[in-house]
């Protein structure tokens, strides 16, 4: 009976481990992973989007006024508003650059159900067809 207890404890663990490895191999899983692999370049690539092209383009407009110079000492604490403004405006920035991106996905996806392409064909369709030509080549004979 004392094994009776590490019995039932190596079946649940058995049983748990098969669980998983069934978690892991469905479809789900693995498209959630493509999507987090996908969407880490995708921010890669809107981060350098908004660094490298429209935040220096915003420093020109605005003069080359640099909001992470700004702060307020207030004590020994110092409040870098600064940087929070420039957080603030990465964030917009960044939000604009995907809201454009999804909605030029969004109007490719209309563009392709507006224009869908023509069904196939049923199988008596094309036997009709078929029996169509073969009676205007017999008629022309």
């Amino acid at each position: 009976m004392a094994n009776e207890p590490k019995k039932e404890a190596k079946e649940k663990a058995k049983g748990i481990v098969k669980e998983f490895k069934e978690f892991i191999s469905k479809g789900n899983v693995l498209d959630m992973a493509v999507g987090l692999i996908v969407g880490s370049a995708f921010t890669a690539i809107v981060t350098a989007l908004v660094e490298n092209i429209f935040t220096p383009l915003i420093g020109l407009v605005i003069g080359g006024v640099n909001f992470s110079g700004i702060h307020v000492t207030i004590g020994d604490a110092t409040l870098e508003i600064g940087l929070f403004l420039q957080a603030i405006i990465n964030f917009l920035l960044t939000a604009i650059c995907v809201f454009i991106v999804v909605k030029a996905i969004n109007g490719l996806r209309r563009k392709k159900e507006e224009n869908p392409a023509p069904p196939k064909p049923s199988k008596e369709e094309v036997l009709l067809t078929e029996i169509r030509d073969l009676l205007k080549e017999q008629a022309k004979k």
